[in-house]
């Protein structure tokens, strides 16, 4: 004989399975408001500050992504990405950009609070990814934006070569890109300076020779911290003409013990035997011409950017 269960059961039953079901929903509904939750919370943005090929001879001036979206409440961290030094500066209302000056705290130095004000100086000091630049060096700088608008921003170090734009608009607007789809782009655009940079390389190879070295160049983007060729022969009583034949970097050829001040030039070039000689500050398109009349190997550098390897030997022979 076969049992129906009573009228007075199945209510009981029917509790039990909507309890059930309640207790296998709850999760799916507890994720779908993190979610919602999630999308309309403040975000923190990354964006790279320069960059460089494997062995730092090849820097990139340019800020990755160059143009970032974000909304009011969010915050955006720069993160050190090259030896070569930079900033992440927002300038006054009205301000205009100066020169970089090494002397200067108000370019070295953290500048401003935590949170942007739209109009005031904010500088985030020397920002590099190594230790040993001679500066007091910061690894990452963060900044809340509240306030709507578009916001430019520049290295005070390479000024108008180097500048990156915030665009900040009113909390829970769509945002045009994912943190993943900027750091893509950053991936492409930083093959693209080293292919750059590798490009002049090969060019400045084709200038230089015994006579003529080029002392770095530049496309006011990629960056080659090296002289080409590092390495010469010259005769007694020969000259060597150093090139600096960038758009935007400067470069020093130093032989001996960097001065104090490495924008000064020292020594006489005209009659070079030994010891300390240096150009000063090379700007793009700046030559300096050394004639060697002692026999031997002198060593000499950047005094910018020796840490990055950019050093040479010149060995003179009878």
């Amino acid at each position: 004989m076969t049992l129906k269960p009573k009228n007075h059961q199945r209510p009981h039953l029917l509790r039990i399975l909507l309890a059930s079901l309640a207790t296998l929903l709850l999760p799916l509904s507890l994720s779908s408001a993190a979610i919602a939750d999630d999308e309309n919370s403040p975000r923190t943005w990354t964006v790279q500050v320069g960059s460089e090929s494997s062995d730092q001879a090849i820097q990139g001036m340019a800020f990755l992504p160059s143009n970032i979206y974000v909304n009011a409440g969010d915050k955006i961290k720069w993160e050190a990405n090259s030896a070569e030094i930079h900033t992440v500066t927002f300038l006054a209302k009205g301000q205009p950009l100066k020169p970089f000056n090494p002397f200067d705290p108000q370019q070295l130095n953290r500048q401003g609070g935590t949170t942007y004000d739209g109009h005031s100086y904010y500088n985030s000091g020397i920002m590099a990814n190594v230790s040993n630049t001679g500066f007091k060096e910061v690894e990452h700088y963060t900044l809340k934006f509240t306030h709507t608008g578009t916001f430019t921003y520049y290295c005070v170090v390479h000024g108008m070569v180097m500048k990156g734009t915030v665009h900040v608009r009113a909390a829970g607007t769509d945002y045009p890109f994912t943190q993943s789809q900027y750091d893509r782009q950053t991936k492409k655009e930083e093959r693209k300076i080293v292919r750059d940079g590798e490009m002049q390389w090969e060019a400045a190879r084709k200038q230089a020779s015994n006579h003529k070295v080029i002392a770095g160049t530049d496309n006011e983007t990629a960056m080659l911290m090296r002289f080409v060729h590092h390495d010469i022969v010259v005769h007694l009583g020969d000259t060597v003409t150093f090139v600096n034949t960038g758009m935007g970097a400067p470069h020093t050829v130093t032989f001996g013990h960097e001065p104090a001040d490495v924008f000064a030039p020292v020594g006489n070039p005209k009659n070079f035997k030994g010891g300390d000689l240096s150009s000063g500050l090379m700007e793009p398109g700046d030559k300096f011409t050394v004639t060697f009349n002692k026999v031997g190997e002198f060593d000499y550098l950047c005094a910018l950017h020796d840490y990055m390897g950019m050093v040479g030997e010149v060995e003179v022979r009878r």
